[in-house]
């Protein structure tokens, strides 16, 4: 870790670190999963599927994007690069051939409701590690992921 000034402790700081960069995997295989629902959706609701499943990948962006940056404001590293999102993402495997819309749906719906389900449990960790203004940007996450998850289960029926 970084030399700081931040009054966290640097053992609240390397677990909430730890925390941060688990939660930043699954917002970049997020994000990948839902560019790849993006750019392979096909159907009669293609237009309105592959808008929504590229907003879905700009918002996993953003959220990678809070995340790295508040574990660098806590001094840490930020491992944001595919290679780890691949190493250690728990969102469960996109299947590599769909096409079709609803399949593409129930795909991105699981993995937003591991992510949703990933970041809450990181708002009780951080929170209870005492680090409030990190819970803080997981609940921002959690509420765009949850709005995300309705979306896509919307089309679904």
């Amino acid at each position: 870790m970084y030399q700081t000034k931040n009054d966290l402790p640097e053992k609240t700081r390397r677990a909430v670190a730890a925390i941060l960069d688990a939660r930043l995997a699954d917002s970049v295989d997020l994000m990948q999963q839902a560019k790849q629902a993006h750019w392979n959706v096909r159907g009669a609701s293609f237009i309105a599927l592959h808008k929504l499943f590229d907003e879905i990948a700009d918002a996993a962006a953003e959220y990678a994007d809070l995340v790295a940056e508040r574990a660098v404001a806590l001094a840490a590293i930020a491992h944001g690069t595919v290679q780890a999102a691949a190493k250690e993402s728990r969102l469960p495997a996109y299947p590599r051939d769909i096409a079709d819309a609803r399949a593409h749906l129930e795909a991105l719906a699981s993995a937003l409701a591991a992510y949703a389900a990933g970041v809450r449990h990181a708002i009780e960790e951080t929170d209870r590690l005492g680090d409030k203004a990190t819970a803080d940007v997981f609940t921002e996450i959690a509420r765009g992921a949850d709005k995300y998850l309705w979306l896509v289960e919307a089309h679904l029926g």
